[in-house]
């Protein structure tokens, strides 16, 4: 699945994804890759537009750590980030579930 498939539902799969542990960019693209069974194996860079706008929108916060010697950001779940992630969950199990009964009864 590439990056335009996941519109509209990277940032719900990014804010569970650091709720697991706070992490750096990289590591969280390893985390989606290895939680979704290679199902989400983005490349690199594609999720940083992403972390900056939830970062802004006061959904993460971040602070440089040094990682294996390189600098890096590391992301965590703000209070409002958590909220944000519950609601997202919710209106997506509603919505897989529509489109599952749908597609069911299309059979």
């Amino acid at each position: 699945m590439d990056s335009q498939e996941l519109k509209g539902h990277l940032d719900m799969l990014l804010l569970a994804a650091i709720r697991v542990e706070p992490m750096h960019g990289y590591g969280i693209l390893e985390r989606l890759r290895v939680m979704s069974d290679g199902t989400f194996d983005l490349p690199e860079g594609t999720i940083y537009p992403a972390l900056y706008r939830l970062e802004r929108a006061g959904l993460l916060s971040s602070r440089s750590a040094v990682h294996r010697g390189r600098k890096r950001r590391v992301y965590r779940l703000t209070p409002a980030g958590e909220a944000a992630l519950a609601g997202q969950r919710e209106r997506w199990g509603e919505f897989s579930a529509g489109v599952m009964r749908v597609l069911e009864r299309a059979s």
